[in-house]
């Protein structure tokens, strides 16, 4: 078995209208990994001499977005043209903490690879989730930033769906893994913080609500893609799929405590009424 400091491991980023931290972040982890593709989606703004200089990043400006599917794909694809078997997935907004990337290295020298298509870290995130009194566990979705991708596995899933553009990736991505008989590694002691955006509890007569605070288009994105998923795998995991389609209840938290109310309830409704009609990939309007 080889030493977990051998594994060689390639990463990919994407990036959209990324903050100085958000580049930052990219330190964190760049020393872990042998190569890291940046994937820049931003519109009209060319951020490569933000980036760290060195030899191990590969830098994409797209000059559109693409949406993160597509740019994961690309990452993968990367990776394997350039002999990887493993791939380090990462949204802009997360970092890593010195040894996680030893920990999840170890994961992959125990477990039989070719039943484990990803392995994942601890996200510490502002929701509440209890922790496990395990070294490993295995949940049935997972988040994509922080995870490594068995690219081996990746290539006979077909990848991620590019059609679902940014929301819902991960779930579909987990589900598909599962109904085909893989596994999902959890590495409870190697932990990451990952922001998931501006997530706000708030308290109203007794009840707490939680706020995303998500921008209208993830709105959209989130009503159509669940529905997509329900469709594909209700019969597989009911309750995974059912809890999906609760994102609907999120719109009292919305219209009791978020701002843009209008936009975002309303593009609550344009998903819906787009799913039922079929379509898919980039929002297709202007506001």
């Amino acid at each position: 078995m080889a030493r977990s400091k051998n594994i060689k491991i390639a990463g990919v980023v994407t990036l959209y209208n990324p903050t100085d931290q958000d580049i930052e972040n990219i330190n964190t982890y760049l020393k872990d990994i042998d190569k890291l593709y940046v994937i820049d989606n931003t519109e009209g703004y060319n951020n490569e001499a933000r980036i760290p200089k060195s030899k191990k990043i590969k830098y994409q400006f797209k000059n559109e977005n693409i949406g993160v599917a597509t740019a994961l794909n690309m990452g993968a694809k990367f990776a394997i043209k350039e002999g990887y078997s493993y791939l380090l997935t990462m949204d802009q907004d997360t970092t890593f903490k010195p040894g996680v990337m030893e920990r999840l290295k170890e994961a992959i020298n125990k477990f039989d690879m070719k039943k484990v298509g990803i392995i994942t870290p601890w996200h510490n995130t502002k929701v509440s989730i209890a922790e496990i009194d395990e070294e490993y566990d295995y949940p049935p979705t997972i988040m994509t930033s922080g995870n490594i991708l068995n690219l081996d596995i990746w290539k006979k899933l077909g990848g991620f769906k590019d059609e679902f553009f940014i929301d819902g990736i991960d779930i579909e991505y987990s589900l598909n893994l599962r109904k085909h008989g893989y596994q999902i590694v959890r590495v409870v002691n190697a932990k990451i913080d990952h922001e998931l955006g501006d997530i706000q509890y708030k308290k109203l007569f007794g009840k707490t609500y939680l706020c995303s605070n998500y921008p209208a288009i993830r709105r959209y994105y989130i009503m159509r893609n669940n529905h997509y998923i329900f469709d594909m795998y209700k019969d597989f995991d009911p309750n995974i799929c059912w809890s999906l389609l609760e994102q609907k209840k999120h719109m009292k938290s919305v219209l009791l405590f978020e701002k843009d109310k209008f936009r975002k309830i309303r593009n609550y409704f344009r998903g819906l009424r787009d799913y039922k009609k079929g379509i898919k990939g980039k929002y297709p309007y202007k506001n």
